[in-house]
């Protein structure tokens, strides 16, 4: 990979990992046009690998609430009276709410790796996604805050959130907005909680990539110059991102979007049926 690919799949992955359009189904399509086989292994680990940038980007921009949060939840462990604080329950919640995206990952490695990473399923996923987030949208009950969370509030988030990696035009983020909105959150509170429940699993998809697939970036053709260069840029951009998403969601609906996946699926259906692109 050269360093301009390597840039641009960078930015890619900053302005699309925390907006509710689909960060793997956009570094597929891009990565694609550029001329990667997608299911190769060096591309697979690369696309993992760099999503870090962005997650740090995360971690940088909520660290007082990541360490009001862990405080509250070690005060918790040992202190019956701290257990009433929010926070509490909400690092658990993100704790346990972390784990049905793992099981998935880990479950359907393969198939989340070569078959589900067609181009078919991307354009599916982001055409049909779009109705529910659509549903989820029109909500008008929405009035919950983050003191509110509760358990079961981070358990359904995160089987929403499990469905990303299956079905890769779904969004991570466009999946757990969604439950949030169901779940009565305002749109503030469910793009925060998106955050908070992205942080663990991204890290973790990161890091095992990074460790277990440190020959396929070596020997694919990538290079570890390469995607240390995209892990940067998008850790720039993606902190960008963060901060005009949340001032965004505080006075609008997330239409836009909706309009932009169905858009972008019936794009992919074209390419893919012209031969343009191989699925």
């Amino acid at each position: 990979m050269n360093w301009l690919h390597a840039v641009i799949l960078g930015i890619v992955e900053g302005i699309t990992e925390f907006l509710p359009v689909s960060s793997t189904g956009h570094l597929r399509i891009v990565e694609k046009l550029l001329g990667y086989d997608i299911q190769g292994a060096g591309i697979t680990a690369f696309t993992a690998i760099i999503q870090v940038g962005a997650i740090i980007a995360a971690i940088i921009y909520f660290w007082s609430d990541i360490v009001r949060i862990v405080v509250a939840w070690f005060k918790g462990l040992t202190n019956k009276d701290a257990r009433t604080d929010p926070d509490y329950t909400l690092g658990w919640g993100i704790i346990i709410g972390s784990i049905p995206v793992a099981v998935v990952g880990l479950l359907f490695k393969h198939a989340i790796e070569t078959t589900l990473a067609s181009m078919w399923v991307v354009a599916g996923a982001l055409i049909i996604w779009s109705l529910v987030m659509w549903i989820a949208d029109r909500r008008t009950d929405l009035g919950r805050d983050m003191s509110q969370v509760k358990l079961v509030d981070a358990i359904i988030i995160g089987c929403f959130q499990a469905l990303s990696p299956l079905f890769p035009g779904i969004s991570r983020s466009g999946a757990t907005i969604s439950a949030g909105l169901f779940r009565r959150f305002d749109r503030e509170t469910a793009t925060r909680l998106s955050f908070f429940m992205g942080i663990p699993a991204l890290v973790a998809a990161g890091a095992y990539e990074a460790i277990g697939a440190a020959s396929d970036i070596s020997n694919g053709g990538i290079g570890w110059g390469p995607t240390i260069v995209a892990t940067l840029v998008s850790l720039v951009v993606a902190y960008v991102s963060i901060a005009w998403l949340l001032k965004f969601v505080a006075s609008n609906k997330f239409t836009g979007f909706i309009w932009y996946r169905v858009a972008l699926g019936v794009v992919i259906i074209a390419l893919v049926a012209s031969n343009v692109v191989t699925a």
